[in-house]
C-alpha cells in the first residue's frame, strides 16, 4: 500500500478530551476517529490492527476445537425476560420498539448471547451424544455506556469474541475450561501482551469457577492485588488475605461517650469533626441477606466486599438495605448505624478486633459514640474476612506481601453452571433417557481491548510500539525524495517484491522532508523502517532502523528483499508458537 492511496490523518497535538496515552495515539496516529462519545469508525490503520488481532483469537479459538457462527444481534426481549436480565441490565441494555405490520415487536441489541446460544443449543441438541459442544463467534456488541471514556476501552458498540460450552458433567465443564483458558494464554502472548490471568468470583458451582486476564496498566480502571514472591493474583471482588490474627490496641480503655455529630454522615465528615483518622472508626453497614437484615462491621478506612459477605453467610443473595429497612433496625436515618445495642446478627471484618476506644455510630440522627471497645460496648457474633484486600496485606498462598495495581481486562472465563440451561430449557438425554439439564461455561474477549490495552502498555514518547503480529504495516518504506525517479524506481520496486513475499508493506511516498515521515512512522508506529536515499543507493545501500532501537543499521540493496523478508519473519515467529 502506498500512503498517498490510503488515509491515515496523524495529529501533531493531543486532541482535547483525549485522557489517557491509548486514546490520545489512537486518535494522532489515525487509527480511529470518533463519531460521537462511545462510538468510533476504525479507519484503515486501526482496522488492519483490530482484524490482526481477530484472526490471532479465531486461529486459536480453532485450534481448541471450538466452532464458529455468527449470531444475530437484533434479539426478542423475549429470551431477556426469561432469564430475568431486562431488570439485571437495566439501562444498559438498548432496547426499543419496531413497527411490523401494524404491530410492535420488542426488541434488544446484544450486549453478550448467552440467551440467543442457549435457545439455539436448546433447539438443536437432545441428545448427550452431541456433546460436548463449544460456539464461538466474532460480533459487534451494544452496551450504554452511560459515561463512555478512555477511547475504545469504554464505549457503546465493540467487537467481542464470546465462546459457550455445552456439557454433559461438572468434569466435562471442567475440560472445557481448561481448554478455553489455555487458549486464552496463546492468545495474549500471540498478541505481545503482558498479561495477568487472576482469580475473580467464583459461578454458581464454585471452587475456582472464574479467571479474568489482565493486563497491568497505570490507567486502568479495574484494580487487582498482586503477590511477586509466589505470583496469587485476584481481583479485588475475588482476592483473599492471608492471616490477619489482630491483637487488640495497647492503651487503657476510655469510657463509652455519645457526642453530638450534626450532618456528618460519613467516614471523612465525622474523623474531620472528631479530628480523628478513618483506621479508628468502625463503619456498621446494614445489608439485607435473603432478605434478612444483618450488620457488616469494619474499620473505617476499609471498603466492604459483597462477595465475601455473601459467601462467609453462605447466602445466595446479599444487598446494602434499603433506607426505610436501617431505620427499622437502627432507629436512625442512613449514616448514623453502630454496633452499640444494635439487635440483629452482626459480622465484623478481622482488623475491627484490634481496634480500642474505637468511634461508632450512635443509633441516633446526628449522634456518634467514642471510646466504643469490643465486649464492654458491643458484641460481634462471627469474624471474618470481609473486606477488599489492600496493598501490603499478608498474601493468602505465602508469606508475602500484596500489591495493589491498577489493570485493563482484556478476558474473562466463567462457569456457568445451569443458570441459562434451567431458564431457556437447554437439556438432553442421557445414556439411560432420562432429561438432564445441560452444564455451560462462557469465554469472552475484548478484541478492541487487545488494541487499546497493548498500545496504554507499550508506545515511548514518540507514538506506538507495536509487536510484529498486530502492527498495521508491518515494513514502512521511506524514499528520502519522492521527486527522484532513480529513488522511486527502488522504492516501488521493493515495495512490490516485499509484497510479493507475504510482507505487509506501506510505502510512503509522499513529497515530505524526511523528518515529517520519520515522525510519521514513530507516531504509527510500524517495526521495521527501510530508508532510501540516493546517497545509499551509490553504495548500494539501504538504512534499516527497528522501531524499538535508537540506531540504524546499513544493509545491501542486492538481496535486500529476501532479508527483510526474513527478518520480519522471525520477528512473528517469536510470538507464534
Amino acid at each position: 500500500m502506498r500512503w498517498s492511496q490510503t488515509l491515515i490523518p496523524t495529529l501533531k497535538e493531543s486532541p482535547e478530551g483525549a485522557e489517557i496515552p491509548s486514546h490520545v495515539l489512537m486518535l494522532r496516529a489515525g487509527l480511529i476517529g470518533q463519531v460521537m462519545a462511545g462510538a468510533y469508525t476504525y479507519l484503515p490503520l486501526g482496522l488492519r490492527a483490530l482484524k490482526k488481532a481477530e484472526r490471532i483469537v479465531r486461529e486459536e479459538m480453532d485450534r481448541a476445537g471450538a466452532v464458529e457462527l455468527l449470531m444475530s444481534a437484533l434479539t426478542p426481549i423475549q429470551l431477556w425476560e426469561r432469564t430475568g436480565r431486562v431488570a439485571a441490565f437495566g439501562n444498559v441494555l438498548i432496547n426499543f420498539k419496531l413497527n411490523r405490520a401494524g404491530r410492535q415487536v420488542h426488541v434488544a441489541l446484544g450486549p453478550t448471547h448467552e440467551e440467543i446460544v442457549t435457545d439455539l443449543v436448546a433447539k438443536h441438541v437432545s441428545s448427550y451424544r452431541q456433546l460436548p459442544l463449544t460456539l464461538y463467534q466474532i460480533q459487534t456488541k451494544f452496551r450504554n455506556e452511560e459515561r463512555p471514556r478512555f477511547g475504545i476501552l469504554r464505549t457503546s458498540e465493540f467487537l467481542m469474541k464470546d465462546a459457550y460450552s455445552f456439557d454433559t458433567s461438572v468434569e466435562g465443564l471442567n475440560a472445557s475450561y481448561d481448554k478455553m483458558y489455555a487458549a486464552y494464554c496463546r492468545i495474549f502472548e500471540r498478541c505481545g501482551l503482558q498479561y495477568l490471568p487472576v482469580e475473580a468470583e467464583s459461578g454458581p458451582i464454585g471452587g475456582d469457577a472464574s479467571h479474568e486476564f489482565m493486563v497491568v496498566a497505570d490507567n486502568g480502571e479495574d484494580r487487582v492485588v498482586h503477590c511477586a514472591s509466589c505470583g496469587y493474583a485476584a481481583n479485588l471482588e475475588r482476592a483473599d488475605t492471608g492471616d490477619r490474627t489482630v491483637k487488640a490496641e495497647p492503651g487503657d480503655l476510655k469510657p463509652l461517650t455519645k457526642l453530638d455529630t450534626p450532618g456528618t454522615t460519613s467516614i471523612e465528615q465525622v474523623s474531620k469533626l472528631l479530628k480523628c483518622k478513618p483506621r479508628q472508626m468502625i463503619k456498621t453497614m446494614i445489608y439485607e441477606a435473603d432478605g434478612q437484615p444483618i450488620a457488616v462491621l469494619l474499620r473505617g478506612d476499609h471498603e466492604a466486599n459483597e462477595g465475601k459477605i455473601r459467601r462467609a453467610l453462605g447466602a445466595k443473595s446479599v444487598e446494602l438495605a434499603s433506607p426505610e429497612v436501617i431505620e427499622r433496625v437502627t432507629k436512625a436515618p442512613v449514616g448514623f448505624a453502630g454496633p452499640v445495642g444494635l439487635e440483629i446478627p452482626r459480622w465484623a471484618d478481622h482488623d475491627v478486633a484490634a481496634l480500642r476506644n474505637a468511634v461508632v455510630g450512635g443509633n441516633e440522627q446526628d449522634k456518634h459514640y467514642v471510646g466504643a471497645n469490643l465486649t464492654r460496648d458491643y458484641t460481634v457474633d462471627h469474624f471474618a474476612d470481609l473486606r477488599n484486600a489492600d496493598a501490603d496485606d499478608p498474601c493468602p498462598k505465602c508469606a508475602g506481601k500484596l500489591a495493589l495495581r491498577h489493570a485493563i481486562e482484556v478476558g474473562h472465563v466463567f462457569k456457568l453452571g445451569t443458570k441459562y440451561s434451567e431458564a431457556l430449557e437447554a437439556r438432553f438425554s442421557d445414556e439411560k433417557e432420562q432429561l438432564r439439564t445441560i452444564i455451560m461455561g462462557c469465554y469472552g474477549i475484548g478484541v478492541n481491548r487487545i488494541i487499546a490495552a497493548l498500545i496504554e502498555t507499550q508506545h515511548d514518547a514518540d507514538g506506538i510500539i507495536w509487536p510484529m503480529a498486530l502492527a498495521p504495516y508491518e515494513v514502512l518504506i521511506c524514499p528520502i525524495k519522492a521527486s527522484d525517479p532513480e529513488v522511486m524506481k527502488v522504492a516501488d520496486q521493493l515495495h512490490d517484491e516485499l509484497l510479493a513475499q507475504g510482507v505487509d508493506v506501506l510505502l510512503d511516498d509522499r513529497d515530505q522532508r524526511p523528518g515529517v515521515k520519520f515522525k510519521d512512522g514513530d507516531l504509527v508506529g510500524i517495526p521495521l523502517r527501510v530508508v532510501i536515499g540516493d546517497r545509499g543507493l551509490k553504495d548500494g545501500q539501504l538504512e534499516l532502523k527497528w522501531r524499538t532501537k535508537k540506531e540504524a543499521g546499513m544493509l545491501p540493496l542486492a538481496g535486500a528483499v529476501e532479508k527483510i523478508a526474513e527478518l520480519v519473519s522471525q520477528a512473528k515467529r517469536l510470538n507464534s508458537n
